[in-house]
């Protein structure tokens, strides 16, 4: 089992026998942290808007020394948050393995395509940029999405800077790479026949351009720095097919980048309502993979 977790390239095939893990239940919703509090971007050109962004710290309690942490995106398609099972769920199950989770309420685009990408890089930065803050690796700060936010979780992946040093704003002067990605049924093809199109059409809007179908197709942006990623979905899926996980894979596979892909036997889109084998089993690797990781 060892040399499998450490091996760059693989696909875990229905057979697999891994230990079950499950996910905490629900409990006390955690403060949330504005991450715009002089006013939310909108577009390329500097306009804002007043919104509250909230990003929701959950801690391990017994976290030994600097742990690594996730940026969580709840799916919902671009039109909502599915925030408890995919949001705070998570954060709990991550703390039972020793990684802080901060969930993250990004806004809802609207056809304005740039909004929640803007609110998951602010949020890797801010992370990072609070890191012995929250007690985390600044060296080991991820991003976790589901569907569409599996979607923007890959876009973060493969659309970041290595911060803007003339900001004013110091948070801004930090990377908003992601140290590593795990896409769950995520959202990846825009403008093909295995996409989602609520997703597509709530992001952008009536103006699909083939710029910018073709801009948010995240395989299209895979390349020699885009950090390791673990997909997982299910090969029944008939919300958002497997096929926009294998095209993820295999453009990793071109750049000889590390990444899994958990072909799971059953389930469906949202695996069975978070529960069963199929949503057990990524959970049993997703932890030791994350810790295994340099």
């Amino acid at each position: 089992m060892k040399k499998f977790l450490q091996d760059a390239l693989f696909v875990i095939s229905a057979a697999a026998a891994l230990t079950i893990a499950g996910t905490a239940g629900a409990g006390d919703t955690p403060e949330g942290i504005n991450l715009w509090p002089g006013g939310a971007p909108i577009d390329a050109d500097g306009n804002t808007e007043d919104a509250a962004v909230n990003l929701y710290p959950m801690l391990p309690e017994n976290g030994a020394g600097a742990v690594p942490a996730v940026i969580i995106c709840p799916g919902g398609g671009y039109g909502g948050l599915c925030i408890q099972p995919e949001g705070y769920g998570i954060a709990r199950w991550l703390n039972d393995n020793g990684i802080a989770g901060f969930i993250l309420e990004y806004r809802l685009p609207a056809g304005r395509e740039t909004v929640p990408l803007a609110d998951a890089q602010r949020a890797m930065r801010f992370v990072r940029a609070n890191a012995e803050k929250y007690g985390v690796d600044p060296n080991k700060i991820g991003i976790i999405g589901f569907s569409a936010g599996g979607h923007l979780a890959s876009t973060a992946a493969t659309h970041f800077d290595a911060g803007k040093a003339d900001a004013a704003d110091p948070i801004e002067r930090v990377s908003c790479r992601p140290d590593f990605a795990i896409l769950i049924y995520p959202v990846i093809l825009f403008g093909d026949q295995s996409t989602h199109l609520g997703t597509q059409n709530n992001l952008l809007g009536k103006d699909q351009t083939r710029e910018k179908l073709d801009y948010f197709s995240n395989e299209k942006h895979v390349g020699p720095e885009t950090p390791p990623v673990l997909l997982a979905h299910a090969v029944d899926d008939s919300v958002v097919p497997i096929e926009n996980s294998r095209a993820f894979a295999r453009a990793m596979q071109r750049y000889n980048l590390p990444y899994v892909l958990v072909e799971l036997p059953n389930g469906d889109h949202g695996l069975n309502g978070y529960k069963g084998s199929s949503w057990d089993m990524w959970q049993a690797l997703a932890p030791a993979w994350i810790h295994r990781l340099p």
